[in-house]
């Protein structure tokens, strides 16, 4: 009795601690953010121009869509698109427990984790659908949403008040407030692309059997001393995304493997000898992979001279996103305008979605509105994300982005490097074999555990 007792009271404790993050996070939606319309807008590798001969701002949550000319409407509008049809992964409440504790949220420890899934989405959604698909149902997203999700907190607050007090097992909230989804007509290919869509976010569904859910990266986080409730530093993310991936059973994630970088370098013949591994499927051909980067940039605080860099890289097509943020806060980097980065904040608690049932709701998995953040507020921590889809390609995008580095670094040293041949030609312990019981090496684990001190605490 006790015991059950105990988690009752973690259970009402968990949904205090959302409805107060709610509370606390809100305000960050409701924000209104600005673009100006003479300057460019990067995302992801796209470029999108308000321009007009008038000066000005323009809001980026569509509220003062209707004012801006016909001239330039069609560009705001793609980008709209285009950002909302990134796959946005939030904080979230009332999920199965996580094992070995009594959480079933991760509002303000998670942050890290939902930006590295956010990364990881981005890269399997350019594998499947490429970097030209939107969501076709993107613009019905209703953008008064954000004004509401206040007023829902404080419901479902209300609420969990009224479960406590009648031992109800679950608080009665009124029914979703979002508008349902139009159906449309639709051909073979969109029906074809709207199945991945679905698929790629089910990976994500906080359940213990979704491949790169919540619950999983915890798992593979306990290898490098990480438990639920842990703050998770970009570089501890980046190996645990490889991990999840390696161990991912799902026949149409067989196609896919994740490199990451060994103190800021990347030795070309490893990611090669990934990508022409067999496939469990017996087939002889190459993977797609995802490098991850971790990197700093500069000491305490990030250097400005950084800056033409990380705007180079956002600008990339093959780049899928940045995991970093602001000191004590993720985000996930997307793209830039000027001086200001683009991003999607983590820090809202959502509902629970159960992504097995059929046709469950997409839109908490959408964010409606883009945020901006000038980069001398971004923490110097960060991991950096390229897609490469062949040999060929990680070949290219390797020439381009030494270019890059060298062009853009004022100082004698690169951010990183590409580097010919095996790590082990360098005197580097070279990548073990996959073992049952133990995911990470030795050599891992020491430099996981030089990341988690190194990196900066999350919130």
């Amino acid at each position: 009795m006790e015991a059950t007792g105990t988690d009752e009271v973690e259970k009402i404790k968990s949904k205090f601690m959302s409805a107060w993050h709610n509370m606390k996070y809100s305000w960050v939606l409701k924000t209104k953010t600005y673009f100006s319309r003479n300057s460019p807008v990067f995302l992801l590798g796209k470029c999108y121009h308000f321009k007009t001969d008038e000066s000005g701002e323009l809001s980026g949550d569509g509220s003062n869509f209707d004012k801006i000319t016909t001239e330039i409407s069609g560009n705001v509008e793609e980008f709209r698109k285009d950002f909302i049809s990134r796959i946005w992964l939030t904080y979230r409440e009332e999920f199965p427990q996580i094992k070995g504790s009594a959480l079933t949220t991760d509002c303000g420890w998670g942050c890290t984790l939902r930006t590295g899934q956010m990364l990881l989405a981005q890269g399997l959604m350019l594998h499947f659908l490429g970097r030209a698909w939107v969501w076709p149902d993107a613009l019905d997203i209703d953008n008064s949403d954000a004004e509401s999700w206040t007023a829902h907190t404080v419901k479902k607050l209300t609420a969990s008040f009224e479960a406590s007090l009648t031992a109800e097992r679950e608080p009665k909230i009124l029914s979703n407030h979002r508008r349902p989804t139009v159906k449309r007509n639709c051909d073979d290919n969109e029906r074809r692309n709207e199945v991945y869509h679905r698929k790629i976010i089910s990976w994500f569904g906080d359940s213990p059997l979704a491949a790169f859910g919540l619950h999983q990266l915890i798992e593979y986080g306990k290898k490098s001393g990480k438990i639920a409730g842990d703050w998770y530093g970009p570089a501890v993310v980046a190996h645990i995304l490889r991990k999840a991936v390696e161990e991912a059973r799902d026949p149409e994630l067989q196609g896919v493997t994740v490199y990451v970088a060994q103190d800021c370098t990347v030795y070309s013949s490893d990611v090669i000898d990934r990508q022409c591994s067999f496939m469990d499927s017996g087939k002889a051909d190459t993977k797609a992979v995802i490098i991850l980067v971790p990197v700093r940039l500069g000491g305490e605080r990030t250097n400005t001279d950084y800056l033409e860099f990380v705007k180079g890289i956002l600008s990339l097509e093959y780049c899928v996103g940045i995991i970093g943020g602001r000191p004590k806060q993720s985000y996930y980097f997307a793209g830039f305008q000027d001086d200001s980065l683009i991003y999607m904040d983590p820090h809202y608690c959502q509902s629970f979605v159960d992504v097995s049932i059929k046709d469950f709701p997409l839109e908490s998995f959408h964010c409606p509105s883009p945020k901006k953040m000038s980069f001398k507020k971004m923490d110097p921590s960060c991991t950096i994300g390229f897609y490469c889809r062949t040999v060929q390609d990680f070949e290219k995008a390797s020439e381009e982005i030494t270019k890059m580095l060298k062009s853009s670094s004022k100082e004698k040293y690169p951010l990183f490097t590409f580097v010919k041949g095996h790590s082990r030609d360098y005197d580097f312990a070279s990548s073990p074999l996959r073992e049952e019981h133990d995911l990470f090496s030795e050599d891992e684990k020491k430099r996981l555990k030089r990341f988690s001190t190194e990196d900066f605490v999350l919130l």
